[in-house]
């Protein structure tokens, strides 16, 4: 019985322990919560037949561990284990009967099921009782983190916050308690020693613990009927079957859960996030999974049926991607012009400080929110931004400068693409360019550019190349926004360094 955690292994191994009990059935458990002297005695039953049932992580699958006699595997939560991984199981199981469990099916996975490679069972019928779990899809806010942990742990229940960044969990946790005193904070972490995890888990199942932070490693299996509220910090990062399994550890009991899926206020989610968060939106009810996977496969492809390439089946990678691969190679046939080829590298990413994003005071709904955070990734020109800002006049009236600010974003991401700039990063004191690999700098029009900068930027020859500005080296009364700074520095380096976006200059 393969599993991708120790924590699942360990609740599986109890519940099998307990139900084998009156028969003559050994079940053994092999994980890293096993002692040394207990892997050994594993393995050698295993070997010599002494032991029936195995139940453990991915140590089942190390070249130490051999049976004398496989006739069934069981994957559970098969969608947290790699191509590799399914590659070793393989070869394991030729002539094994195989029962793969999962809530949300891996694109693949489920692609090979729908053309009739693999049969599919599914549990529809949620159990006696069970309420689908009210899920907000909406932007970081603290006063909501606070209201949402005071209110369940205020009617007896407990909170799971997930964090998945273990060097500063411990901070995350420290702001909790600050916010909420009375409430009793812990956090765990995948890198934590073993009989820490456990000890910290048993203190939240005794109901000694209010608000555990946790990374992804409650993902899988948890089975905690009073955490009855899940808060997903930065939920932009997941992926959708993620998120759909995280939402999962809530809601397993008569009382109604909840989870806020929030992501950040300062970041717009790019267009794959916001089609992720925009699917957990809409797929509440219970038994979603097999709907969630068929949306995943709309939006990341299939994958490969045989072998571990990820390349996708072509009449299954998403209109969209099909539409897009179909353009490429009608433009490779034809010749390429430049425009398209910097098209096809992928967005530019903008990591700038900068109060950018839609208030809440300006468009209260959620869901129209998150639909207009998609059409601002789309913007290509200064013309699409101010349509669109009519647009937003026209909705709900004047605009605030944090929306003024995402628009300019938005353009100002448009024309770093254009120029192959592939990531902008800094503040109003200094700010990085990063171009793409086969971006084409003039650097013959760098000497003459950095004379005209007072020796505010810097050419770092390195690979890829890169342009470091510093604006405390400019002498000004005030310094400019960093969004007109941005503007103004996109047209200086057009101008200066690279190609005309027509393609037509020589390099």
């Amino acid at each position: 019985y393969l599993v991708p955690t120790t924590i699942l292994a360990k609740q599986h191994y109890n519940t099998f322990r307990e139900r084998m009990q009156p028969f003559a059935v050994n079940v053994r458990m092999l994980s890293r919560f096993s002692s040394p002297s207990g892997v050994r005695e594993t393995i050698a039953g295993l070997r010599n037949g002494t032991v029936d049932i195995v139940i453990g992580t991915h140590k089942l699958l190390s070249k130490e561990v051999s049976y004398k006699d496989l006739g069934l595997l069981i994957i559970d939560e098969e969608q947290r284990f790699g191509v590799g991984h399914k590659e070793k199981i393989k070869q394991l199981r030729k002539n094994v009967d195989a029962l793969t469990l999962t809530a949300t099916p891996i694109p693949r996975t489920l692609h090979m099921s729908m053309i009739g490679i693999r049969d599919m069972s599914l549990l529809s019928e949620p159990p006696e009782d069970r309420k689908a779990v009210q899920t907000y899809v909406m932007e970081y806010e603290p006063e909501i983190v606070r209201e949402a942990i005071r209110r369940e742990v205020s009617r007896g229940g407990q909170v799971y916050y997930v964090y998945n960044r273990t060097q500063d969990i411990a901070d995350i946790a420290a702001k909790i308690k600050e916010m909420l005193p009375d409430v009793t904070v812990d956090y765990i972490h995948g890198r934590m020693a073993k009989s820490e995890i456990e000890d910290r888990m048993l203190s939240l199942i005794d109901g000694e613990t209010d608000v555990l932070v946790s990374t992804t490693i409650i993902e899988t299996g948890i089975d905690i009927p009073n955490v009855n509220t899940i808060i997903i910090h930065d939920s932009e990062r997941y992926g959708l079957a993620q998120l759909y399994q995280l939402r999962g550890r809530v809601g397993r009991s008569s009382r109604q859960a909840y989870a806020f899926i929030m992501y950040r206020k300062d970041r717009l989610p790019n267009e794959e996030a916001q089609k992720r968060l925009e699917a957990i939106r809409q797929f509440t009810e219970l038994g979603s999974g097999v709907r969630i996977a068929k949306q995943d496969l709309e939006i990341r492809g299939a994958g490969a049926v045989l072998g571990e390439a990820q390349s996708g089946h072509m009449t299954l990678v998403g209109y969209d991607l099909y539409v897009r691969m179909l353009r490429d190679a009608v433009l490779a046939a034809k010749g390429e012009n430049e425009e398209d080829k910097e098209e096809r590298r992928g967005d530019t990413v903008i990591k700038v400080t900068a109060d950018a994003y839609l208030p809440d005071s300006y468009i209260p709904d959620e869901g129209a929110k998150l639909e207009l955070y998609k059409r601002i990734s789309q913007i290509r020109s200064a013309e699409d931004s101010e349509t669109l800002q009519d647009e937003l006049i026209d909705r709900f009236g004047d605009i605030p400068k944090p929306v003024v600010s995402l628009l300019s974003i938005a353009v100002i991401r448009a024309k770093a693409l254009r120029l192959g700039i592939s990531e902008i990063q800094g503040d109003a004191n200094s700010l990085r360019f990063t171009f793409f690999p086969d971006a084409k700098i003039r650097t013959e029009g760098l000497p003459g550019l950095i004379r005209e900068m007072s020796g505010a930027l810097r050419y770092l020859p390195q690979d890829p190349p890169a342009l470091l500005y510093r604006t405390r080296e400019v002498k000004q009364t005030a310094k400019k926004p960093v969004t007109e700074l941005l503007e103004d520095l996109m047209d200086r380096f057009r101008a200066a360094l690279l190609l005309e976006e027509s393609g037509k200059e020589s390099t």
